[in-house]
Protein backbone atom coordinates (compact mmCIF):
# COMPACT_ATOMS: atom_id res chain seq x y z
CA UNK A 1 0.00 0.00 0.00
CA UNK A 2 2.55 2.43 1.06
CA UNK A 3 4.11 1.83 -2.89
CA UNK A 4 0.46 2.90 -4.29
CA UNK A 5 0.80 6.24 -1.64
CA UNK A 6 3.90 6.95 -3.22
CA UNK A 7 2.95 6.42 -6.49
CA UNK A 8 -0.36 8.70 -6.49
CA UNK A 9 1.27 11.31 -4.62
CA UNK A 10 4.52 11.63 -7.32
CA UNK A 11 1.53 11.69 -10.29
CA UNK A 12 0.28 14.90 -8.15
CA UNK A 13 3.59 16.32 -7.87
CA UNK A 14 4.63 16.19 -11.40
CA UNK A 15 1.41 18.38 -12.64
CA UNK A 16 2.19 20.77 -10.31
CA UNK A 17 5.57 20.84 -11.42
CA UNK A 18 4.90 21.25 -15.03
CA UNK A 19 2.48 23.78 -14.18
CA UNK A 20 5.12 25.54 -12.29
CA UNK A 21 7.55 25.55 -14.82
CA UNK A 22 4.85 26.76 -17.39
CA UNK A 23 4.16 29.40 -15.46
CA UNK A 24 7.77 30.77 -14.89
CA UNK A 25 8.03 30.47 -18.34
CA UNK A 26 5.28 32.13 -19.25
CA UNK A 27 6.22 34.66 -16.82
CA UNK A 28 9.56 34.90 -18.81
CA UNK A 29 8.60 35.73 -21.78
CA UNK A 30 6.01 37.92 -20.97
CA UNK A 31 9.22 40.18 -19.19
CA UNK A 32 10.89 39.59 -22.59
CA UNK A 33 8.20 40.76 -24.30
CA UNK A 34 7.58 44.17 -22.54
CA UNK A 35 11.70 44.48 -22.60
CA UNK A 36 11.99 44.21 -26.17
CA UNK A 37 8.83 46.67 -26.73
CA UNK A 38 10.75 48.84 -24.15
CA UNK A 39 14.10 48.81 -26.41
CA UNK A 40 11.79 49.14 -29.44
CA UNK A 41 10.39 52.80 -27.75
CA UNK A 42 13.97 53.66 -26.64
CA UNK A 43 15.07 52.89 -30.08
CA UNK A 44 12.48 55.32 -32.08
CA UNK A 45 12.81 57.91 -29.03
CA UNK A 46 16.68 58.17 -29.96
CA UNK A 47 16.48 57.86 -33.61
CA UNK A 48 14.05 61.10 -33.59
CA UNK A 49 16.50 62.87 -30.82
CA UNK A 50 19.10 62.01 -33.41
CA UNK A 51 17.86 63.31 -36.67
CA UNK A 52 16.52 66.44 -34.95
CA UNK A 53 19.91 67.65 -33.04
CA UNK A 54 22.28 66.10 -35.99
CA UNK A 55 22.42 68.97 -37.31
CA UNK A 56 23.28 71.08 -34.09
CA UNK A 57 26.87 71.85 -35.15
CA UNK A 58 25.89 72.61 -38.57
CA UNK A 59 23.56 75.44 -37.11
CA UNK A 60 25.66 76.75 -34.77
CA UNK A 61 28.50 77.32 -37.68
CA UNK A 62 25.31 78.88 -39.50
CA UNK A 63 24.43 81.13 -36.45
CA UNK A 64 28.00 83.22 -37.73
CA UNK A 65 26.90 83.57 -40.90
CA UNK A 66 23.90 85.21 -39.81
CA UNK A 67 25.80 87.60 -37.23
CA UNK A 68 27.80 89.16 -39.76
CA UNK A 69 24.56 89.87 -41.87
CA UNK A 70 22.76 91.82 -38.66
CA UNK A 71 26.28 93.36 -38.01
CA UNK A 72 26.54 94.60 -41.81
CA UNK A 73 22.80 95.63 -41.40
CA UNK A 74 23.29 97.60 -37.94
CA UNK A 75 26.66 99.04 -39.38
CA UNK A 76 23.77 101.07 -42.10
CA UNK A 77 21.98 103.06 -39.92
CA UNK A 78 18.49 103.73 -41.37
CA UNK A 79 19.05 107.65 -42.18
CA UNK A 80 22.02 106.22 -44.87
CA UNK A 81 19.98 103.70 -46.12
CA UNK A 82 17.60 106.22 -47.17
CA UNK A 83 20.27 108.54 -48.49
CA UNK A 84 22.01 106.15 -50.50
CA UNK A 85 21.70 105.92 -54.01
CA UNK A 86 19.41 103.31 -55.98
CA UNK A 87 21.85 100.73 -55.86
CA UNK A 88 23.16 100.60 -52.48
CA UNK A 89 19.63 100.61 -50.84
CA UNK A 90 19.54 97.52 -53.50
CA UNK A 91 22.30 95.59 -52.25
CA UNK A 92 21.07 96.74 -48.90
CA UNK A 93 17.81 95.16 -49.53
CA UNK A 94 19.02 91.81 -50.95
CA UNK A 95 21.83 91.46 -47.71
CA UNK A 96 18.02 91.86 -45.66
CA UNK A 97 16.68 89.57 -47.26
CA UNK A 98 19.17 87.07 -47.52
CA UNK A 99 19.24 87.29 -43.44
CA UNK A 100 15.60 86.82 -43.67
CA UNK A 101 15.75 83.35 -45.85
CA UNK A 102 18.84 82.07 -43.65
CA UNK A 103 17.05 82.33 -40.35
CA UNK A 104 13.59 80.91 -41.72
CA UNK A 105 15.91 78.10 -43.23
CA UNK A 106 17.36 77.64 -39.94
CA UNK A 107 13.86 77.91 -38.12
CA UNK A 108 12.15 75.03 -40.94
CA UNK A 109 14.66 72.94 -39.10
CA UNK A 110 14.07 73.21 -35.36
CA UNK A 111 16.40 76.63 -34.68
CA UNK A 112 14.61 79.36 -32.61
CA UNK A 113 15.11 82.44 -31.83
CA UNK A 114 15.49 82.93 -27.71
CA UNK A 115 12.87 85.75 -27.13
CA UNK A 116 14.54 88.53 -24.49
CA UNK A 117 12.03 90.64 -24.79
CA UNK A 118 10.83 92.28 -21.42
CA UNK A 119 12.34 88.69 -19.77
CA UNK A 120 14.04 88.18 -16.40
CA UNK A 121 17.83 86.76 -17.10
CA UNK A 122 17.65 83.00 -16.62
CA UNK A 123 20.94 81.20 -16.75
CA UNK A 124 19.50 78.30 -18.79
CA UNK A 125 18.94 80.66 -21.82
CA UNK A 126 21.10 83.56 -21.34
CA UNK A 127 24.89 84.56 -20.76
CA UNK A 128 25.08 88.15 -18.65
CA UNK A 129 28.18 90.13 -19.58
CA UNK A 130 27.41 93.12 -17.69
CA UNK A 131 25.54 94.46 -14.99
CA UNK A 132 24.01 97.85 -15.98
CA UNK A 133 22.00 100.89 -14.31
CA UNK A 134 18.45 99.54 -14.36
CA UNK A 135 16.72 102.95 -15.38
CA UNK A 136 13.40 102.13 -13.76
CA UNK A 137 13.37 98.44 -14.66
CA UNK A 138 13.47 95.81 -11.96
CA UNK A 139 16.58 94.02 -10.92
CA UNK A 140 17.57 91.05 -13.06
CA UNK A 141 15.75 92.06 -16.46
CA UNK A 142 17.48 92.04 -19.76
CA UNK A 143 18.38 95.63 -20.73
CA UNK A 144 20.06 94.83 -24.36
CA UNK A 145 20.64 91.96 -25.87
CA UNK A 146 24.23 92.24 -27.56
CA UNK A 147 23.90 88.84 -29.13
CA UNK A 148 21.03 86.68 -29.83
CA UNK A 149 20.64 83.04 -28.42
CA UNK A 150 19.10 80.17 -30.20
CA UNK A 151 17.13 76.83 -29.11
CA UNK A 152 17.72 73.64 -31.84
CA UNK A 153 13.92 71.95 -30.38
CA UNK A 154 14.17 72.17 -26.56
CA UNK A 155 17.91 72.48 -26.35
CA UNK A 156 20.34 75.23 -25.51
CA UNK A 157 22.31 76.07 -29.28
CA UNK A 158 23.54 79.25 -27.90
CA UNK A 159 22.99 81.28 -25.17
CA UNK A 160 21.77 85.16 -25.72
CA UNK A 161 24.39 87.11 -24.29
CA UNK A 162 22.78 89.65 -22.22
CA UNK A 163 23.31 92.56 -20.15
CA UNK A 164 21.57 93.12 -16.99
CA UNK A 165 19.96 95.93 -15.42
CA UNK A 166 21.39 95.77 -11.51
CA UNK A 167 19.71 97.32 -8.08
CA UNK A 168 19.82 101.15 -8.40
CA UNK A 169 22.87 102.19 -5.86
CA UNK A 170 24.56 98.38 -6.21
CA UNK A 171 27.95 98.17 -7.13
CA UNK A 172 29.53 99.20 -10.52
CA UNK A 173 32.06 97.11 -10.70
CA UNK A 174 34.11 100.10 -11.35
CA UNK A 175 36.22 101.51 -8.71
CA UNK A 176 35.07 105.34 -8.29
CA UNK A 177 37.36 106.01 -4.95
CA UNK A 178 40.71 106.48 -7.16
Amino acid sequence: MADEEDQVSTETEQPNEAEAQLAEMRDRMLRALAETENLRRRAEREKAEISQYAIARFARDMLQIADNFGRALAACPKELREAADPQVKAVIDGVEATERQLLATLENYGVKIIDTTDAKFDPKFHQAIAEVPGEGRPPGTIVNVVQTGFLIGERLLRPAMVTVARADGGPTGVDTKA
